[in-house]
């Protein structure tokens, strides 16, 4: 009886054992080594074996009820250059999954580890970096706590080292970071987790236990990261990364036809102020190496809204690019250096010099100052433009912050008088040039935002509120926009509602903002609902129904716009997904368009009605195979008529050296006689090889029948050291019919990073 008592009580004990779980705030105390660290994978140095470990991971996907299958433990330490960091990832021989060599690899279809670090101790901020079992590297920023799948930003760049050496039962990672690579403050504590994805196995895992519904890298479940002696304090760092660039171009579309040969040189600067706050200066930048964008048929009455990719815009971004709501943002870094010419076409604007300063200045407060020129550019009818955006960031509480930012466009060289000559009835500024109106500006442009955030500290509320004003000759009333959500996710359900408005007055030329043509001003109101289930199933990981909806209504009450739609999705344990789905809309219109070509067929009217509604499905396979494809379709009404689309990717892998993908987006347009009737067709073929982890060569070419348009886009590139790199790039523009050439150019760049 008492035997049975006691092997039942260590039953019970060994259980609760099992189930322990690393709570967050857990701390990982970090020693200094005074002997040097070899990049082997051996971990045989002393340091090593005196760190504290980091251990016991617990799984996040496809359950959370119990510790890893296969467990990491992770190591830490540091001396006065390097921030050190060793992982041994405990696994089988099962071979390791990998789309390629590339850095900045594929986080969802790639085996990977990574450390989450959050150097302000702000539980908001902070960086992460990340190592294959192939040793490929990936890094990035991580904005608002990492509780959003838009908080990771692996477009920053940097230059730190790593080892990685697979064995049959694991594989070690050894990762050396230089303090001089990313910003953090001299402290005692540092906001740290890691996060394994065994994507072979589609199992995720991480040091804090988090939640199924939560994202394990978020710093509201991290641990405390605690210094022995704390490190090291900013000496001289400055870093200079000079370029030399040279182009060959050719612009068939004139007459006569222009050619131009040009070699220029510009340089980089980044300059440590403090650890924590860094100056970013760049003098005649150039950035033909950023990878094209990817074209979209767009259907809407609406600018599309691409990311931004160019490195001096993107560290601590943050403060800047989340002011307002994605459908009103006061600042869009990508409306500086960039405009579009007489055709619509996207075409870089000179940048003579730019500034930014940006960091935290202590525990609570943060600060980004940018400060950019550009060149009078004729043939877009733009002046010489200077361009100044501060922003002062205010932390409270465990994850909630208040920012002030104020926005400052100017046009050197343009009159009031000359401002008031050019408005239109829609309110925007046209400068003239060869009889065409191709920009939009005025004498200035000033926005001033106040956003506040509100996260709970377990992330299950959170709320986000702005409020915004601009100011521009002849448009100081009915200036305004603002807007408010609240958000609530617990394991089985997430609830999102909010409202947003813009005056029809609102106008941030040097942000993103719905277009005067289509709306006088407008009130929006939105929501969302899922459910989740978590089934017992051989197959099903998650499953369940969601909706949402929104409207739109202008000035006087009328309602412009109503949509929702409602679904059920599966989440299989192999990877794949399914959704199907019905959807609703609603719009009178607010001004004239139509969505094939309004020179060509008969246009809609402003004031017109139209309903329609349709059905579609999204599915993506099991992308641990070497052929993966997702696809999605819609079959329905369209205005007066119906369209049928059909759209999706693709993807060969030949693994690890890269792969084949075919991008692909159709859709069949029948609308109401002399309205049009058209089938469009996006085609993207993308060839994408690494033959090192330091050689690349991408071809990427899109058929755009729209736009009657191919573009074919090829970019090697040989980063013969770390963040330095050598690039060539072919551009070339083509009409479908006989491939005859419109444009081309071909651009080389040298880069080189020098630590002074």
């Amino acid at each position: 009886m008492i035997s049975h008592f006691i092997r039942t009580s260590l039953l019970v004990l060994f259980s609760v054992a099992l189930l322990a779980q690393n709570k967050p705030g857990m701390q990982l105390p970090i020693q200094k080594t005074e002997q040097p660290i070899v990049l082997d994978g051996k971990l045989d140095e002393i340091a090593w074996q005196q760190a504290f470990v980091a251990t016991d991971f617990f799984m996040n996907f496809p359950y959370d009820t119990a510790r890893a299958p296969f467990q990491t433990e992770a190591r830490l330490t540091f001396d006065n250059q390097m921030l050190y960091v060793a992982f041994v990832c405990y696994d089988d021989d099962t071979p390791d999954l990998m789309q390629s060599l590339r850095r900045d690899f594929d986080f969802d279809r790639t085996d990977n580890i990574g450390i989450y670090l959050g150097p302000y101790n702000d539980r908001i901020n902070g960086f992460y970096f990340q190592v294959t079992p192939y040793g490929v590297q990936a890094e990035g920023l991580i904005a608002t706590g990492g509780a959003m799948e838009g908080s990771y930003n692996d477009t920053w760049d940097n230059k730190w080292y790593s080892k990685v050496v697979r064995e049959k039962d694991r594989w070690v990672a050894e990762l050396a970071i230089p303090f001089k690579s990313f910003r953090y403050k001299s402290i005692e504590e540092w906001n740290i987790t890691f996060l394994r994805w065994d994507r072979k196995r589609n199992l995720a895992s991480s040091w804090i236990a988090t939640p199924i519904q939560f994202i394990p890298a978020s710093f509201a479940y991290s641990g405390q990261l605690v210094w022995s002696e704390l490190p090291p304090k900013s000496k001289v760092n400055i870093s200079l990364i000079p370029y030399l660039a040279g182009s060959a171009s050719r612009d068939s579309e004139t007459t006569p036809v222009e050619k131009s040969n040009e070699l220029q040189a510009g340089f980089d600067a980044k300059i440590g102020v403090t650890p924590a706050l860094n100056l970013d200066l760049t003098v005649n930048p150039d950035f033909s190496q950023v990878e094209v964008d990817q074209q979209v048929i767009n259907l809407t009455r609406f600018e599309f809204q691409f990311p931004e990719r160019r490195q001096f815009f993107l560290e601590n971004n943050d403060l800047f690019a989340a002011a307002g709501f994605p459908e009103a943002r006061p600042f869009f870094s990508r409306r500086v250096g960039l405009a579009k010419d007489s055709s619509g076409h996207l075409v870089r604007v000179p940048i003579l010099y730019g500034a930014r300063l940006s960091g935290s200045l202590n525990k609570n407060w943060r600060v980004s100052m940018l400060n950019m020129h550009t060149k009078e550019k004729l043939s877009a009818g733009l002046p010489a433009q200077n361009y100044a955006v501060v922003a002062v960031q205010r932390n409270f509480w465990k994850q909630s912050n208040f920012t002030l930012m104020y926005v400052d466009k100017n046009s050197m060289g343009v009159r009031d008088s000359d401002t008031a000559r050019y408005f239109h009835e829609d309110l925007l500024k046209y400068k003239v040039v060869n009889g065409d109106s191709v920009a939009t500006f005025s004498r200035y442009n000033r926005v001033l935002t106040a956003d506040l955030d509100l996260r709970s500290a377990d992330n299950t509320w959170y709320a986000s509120f702005y409020y915004s004003g601009s100011f521009s000759p002849l448009l100081n009333s009915k200036n305004l926009s603002g807007g408010s959500f609240l958000t609530y996710t617990k394991r089985t359900i997430k609830l999102l509602g909010g409202h947003s408005f813009v005056q029809k007055n609102y106008n941030a030329e040097a942000g993103f903002v719905p277009s005067r043509k289509v709306y006088p001003g407008i009130d929006n109101f939105f929501g969302s609902a899922e459910l989740t289930f978590y089934p017992k199933s051989k197959w099903i990981a998650t499953m369940g129904p969601g909706g949402e909806a929104s409207v739109t209504v202008i000035p006087g009450g009328t309602v412009t716009d109503k949509t929702y739609s409602v679904g059920y999705g599966f989440q299989f344990l192999n990877t794949a997904r399914i959704t199907a789905f019905y959807y609703h809309t609603y719009q009178q219109l607010t001004n004239t368009f139509n969505p094939i070509d309004g020179d060509k067929y008969i246009t809609y009217k402003a004031g017109e009605e139209y309903n329609w509604a349709g059905v579609g499905f999204r599915y993506s396979s099991d992308q641990r195979k070497l052929l993966y494809y997702r696809l999605t379709s819609r079959y329905g009404g369209f205005y007066n008529g119906n369209n049928f689309n059909m759209g999706g990717e693709v993807n060969y892998r030949y693994q690890p050296f890269g792969s084949i993908a075919v991008r692909f987006d159709y859709n069949d347009l029948r609308l109401a006689s002399g309205y049009g009737n058209e089938k469009l067709m996006l085609v993207g073929p993308r060839l994408d090889l690494t033959f090192t982890d330091k050689l690349f060569f991408t071809t990427f070419v899109q058929y755009n029948n729209l736009a009657d348009n191919v573009n074919l886009n090829t970019r090697f590139q040989w980063r013969y050291k770390p963040a330095s790199d050598f690039f060539i790039v072919y551009t070339e523009n083509y009409l479908p019919e006989q491939l005859k050439s419109k444009n081309r150019a071909l651009v080389f760049k040298f880069t080189y990073w020098l630590n002074v």
